[in-house]
């Protein structure tokens, strides 16, 4: 009867630790999981700057066109395990990227060359400011589609 009872104690202990392991992943309704196809680098924005954060451009009140950059790059992670050569980036050309801010605003949508760039210039007035405060934030998002995946990237002007 002991041993039965130690049986079922080290069960229910067992059960417990492999419930609490499954009880704590949560799946985000409203994130997709896939991993983008593109490294989307927003240029002019300070050299490391996190992913999960917008990277911010500044731009002087003074600018009469601003040039909106990003670079797309493809990761090749064929050598990771070599550290004489490791990940490889590889410029995408001829990727269709419709750059908006992101109240809905639509700004234009621009293909990338073949260094995989892509550069829009745009005004205050287009960008919805008439006279640019300094510390003025835009939002803006990148968004296009390569090997049939999505991305969006994030990013941010800054009146200076």
């Amino acid at each position: 009867m002991r041993i039965l009872h130690k049986y079922f104690l080290n069960l229910a202990f067992l059960a417990a630790i492999a419930f609490s392991m499954t009880a704590c992943k949560v799946e985000d309704p409203w994130v997709d999981a896939s991993v983008a196809p593109v490294l989307v680098d927003i240029v002019g924005a300070p050299f490391g700057y996190p992913q999960e954060k917008d990277p911010t451009v500044g731009y002087a009140t003074t600018v009469s066109k601003l040039a909106l950059s990003a670079k797309l790059l493809e990761l090749d992670k064929t050598n990771i395990l070599d550290n004489k050569i490791g990940i490889d980036s590889i410029p995408v050309a001829g990727i269709k990227v419709v750059v908006t801010i992101r109240d809905g605003i639509t700004l234009g949508e621009v293909t990338s060359n073949d260094q995989g760039l892509i550069t829009l210039e745009k005004t205050w007035s287009e960008l919805g400011v008439a006279t640019p405060k300094s510390g003025q934030l835009i939002k803006l998002s990148w968004t296009g589609s390569y090997k049939g995946i999505g991305f969006t990237r994030f990013s941010q002007i800054k009146a200076l």
